[in-house]
């Protein structure tokens, strides 16, 4: 259906319709995305956007640019404010035609004098048009469309002006004579009585639509009783927006770091999906020739059941455990897809048929009773084919921050370990813990930069300990060939079964292949037993 004929059947409808406030296309598409049927380009929030005030400074060829990008990035329709229609009657004609081009549903104008000034600045100009005047525009406005459904709202500034009731029925009145598809009355008091006192004289004979910025605590049964026929909101989305960049803008400034800002804020994988890279990645399928590439992967091995915790665990895996209403895994799953890995696949074990998600592969482990993970990742490896681009490792029980799968993509070298400098604050002499030593203590000044390992294990002598790995490695193409062969060598031995990481570790080490390490402090939380659920809050 044509947005012209959408709008017109929304205008219509026998129930109470709403609009929603765009300012540009990333949230005009937002708008749809949330199910709004239909958008209100603004020119209050638009030219907000463009850091100029509601009074026409900014032209009505920029302004028609922003509205071009809002249409062609939604399938909604949209009705756009163009203020008093920049200029007379020939001005009006020249923008409806460019409006039609440009795939817009509906225009709204207002009766006031050009330069308009925003209806709800104090002390603003609130001059209003001729009432001949502006009947010319609007009839101006019809003659010119070309597609039958396209639509003209008449907006009257009479209440805003302080002219009252009658004047506001007396051009409304004229305005729907003129050829008006709709009128928007609009009101500055807190209370909606002058809409209401306006609605009930004025009964059926066009629609009405309302902008309940001021009167917001009506209730929307109100309006819907009255039998008004659309609801605009009107500037919601981007004073909203401002608030939340205001404070990010504030704690950037304040903590001169990322690191509390990344997980708080919209990943950069939204972005790409707002701007609807994927279609891009499909065209380039079609068009491009094809690429060797492969993206990067990664396994989480989550096979174990964790029996440390319980009956926590008595029916479904540790990798399962619910965290603030979603299963650790599935937080796993969500932080890696945020940073654009979207081929998982995850090891199961026990509980194997309570562990599902969308998208995802899924191999098991059906000797996790009296294997460790090692026996995961090699069940693992034999399924994967070869990949040209980097591996992570992650175990199952992690939750964990982007900037640790971040860094590890990033790091060179064919098998790199993130390593917590602070593994004394964790008293982690009362558990198994895999220590590391590196031939370079931790500094600020190394935070992103790898550093080669000497030795790991729980039994390193304190001196020597320089970090503790917890649970994340990257592995190069390269890397992914070694450890296929190591693992592949490696069955056939009775330690195999209980072989755990740094053993494997340990094994490529002495082979000469090198282990390096990348720091991280903090920015991560593994489950080993029952308390560790208390730090989530905090985490």
């Amino acid at each position: 259906m044509k947005k012209t004929t959408q709008f017109r059947e929304l205008l219509h409808s026998h129930e109470l319709e709403f609009l929603c406030e765009a300012h540009n296309a990333l949230s005009a598409r937002i708008a749809e995305e949330a199910g709004f049927k239909g958008i209100w380009a603004s020119g209050l929030t638009i030219s907000a956007a463009l850091g100029v005030r509601d009074s026409n400074e900014a032209s009505w060829t920029q302004i028609l640019e922003v509205w071009e990008f809002m249409s062609d990035a939604t399938k909604i329709p949209m009705m756009v404010d163009a203020d008093t229609g920049y200029g007379n009657f020939n001005n009006v004609r020249r923008l409806v035609q460019k409006l039609e081009q440009r795939g817009v549903a509906a225009v709204c104008i207002e009766d006031k004098i050009f330069p308009k000034t925003n209806s709800f600045l104090e002390n603003g100009q609130e001059d209003l048009a001729d009432i001949d005047e502006f009947c010319g525009k609007i009839r101006a406005a019809k003659d010119a469309q070309s597609d039958p459904d396209f639509c003209v709202i008449a907006r009257t500034e009479a209440f805003i002006a302080g002219l009252g009731l009658d004047e506001a029925m007396k051009r409304a009145e004229a305005y729907r004579l003129a050829g008006a598809d709709a009128i928007l009355i609009h009101s500055k008091i807190s209370k909606p009585d002058e809409v209401l006192a306006f609605k009930k004289v004025w009964g059926e004979r066009l629609p009405v639509v309302i902008v309940p910025t001021k009167y917001y605590t009506t209730p929307t049964d109100v309006f819907r009783e009255a039998g008004f026929s659309m609801i605009i909101w009107a500037n919601m989305i981007l004073r909203s927006s401002i608030k939340a960049m205001k404070e990010t803008a504030m704690q950037l400034k304040s903590e001169q770091s990322l690191h509390n800002i990344e997980d708080r804020i919209a990943p950069l994988s939204e972005v790409f999906r707002l701007q609807n890279a994927e279609e891009l990645a499909e065209a380039e399928d079609r068009y491009l020739p094809v690429s060797e590439k492969n993206p990067v992967r990664a396994i989480i091995l989550a096979a174990s059941r964790g029996e440390e915790f319980g009956a926590l665990t008595m029916t479904k895996p540790k990798a399962m455990l619910d965290i603030g209403g979603k299963p650790i895994l599935f937080r796993q799953i969500d932080t890696l897809r945020d940073i654009g890995i979207n081929d998982i696949t995850v090891v199961r074990g026990f509980g194997k048929e309570r562990i599902t998600a969308s998208g995802i592969r899924f191999i098991n482990n059906d000797d996790f009773a009296s294997t460790r993970e090692v026996t995961s990742l090699s069940v693992a490896v034999d399924e994967l084919p070869a990949s040209s681009e980097k591996t992570l490792i992650v175990y199952g029980d992690l939750l964990y921050k982007k900037i640790i799968p971040s860094l590890l993509l990033e790091a060179k070298g064919d098998f790199v370990i993130a390593i917590d400098p602070n593994w004394k604050e964790r008293g982690c002499r009362d558990r198994y813990t895999d220590y590391v030593s590196t031939k370079e203590p931790y500094r600020k000044t190394i935070f992103d930069k790898t550093v080669p390992v000497n030795a790991l294990g729980p039994d390193l002598v304190q001196k020597d300990i320089t970090g503790e790995w917890f649970g994340f490695l990257a592995i190069s193409p390269n890397g992914f060939s070694i450890l296929r062969t190591v693992l592949a060598e490696l069955k056939d031995s009775k330690s195999f079964a209980s072989m755990r990481m740094s053993d494997l570790f340990r094994e490529l080490m002495s082979r000469g292949h090198t282990i390096s390490a990348v720091y991280i402090t903090g920015h991560w939380l593994d489950f080993d037993e029952i308390a560790d659920l208390s730090a989530v809050g905090t985490f």
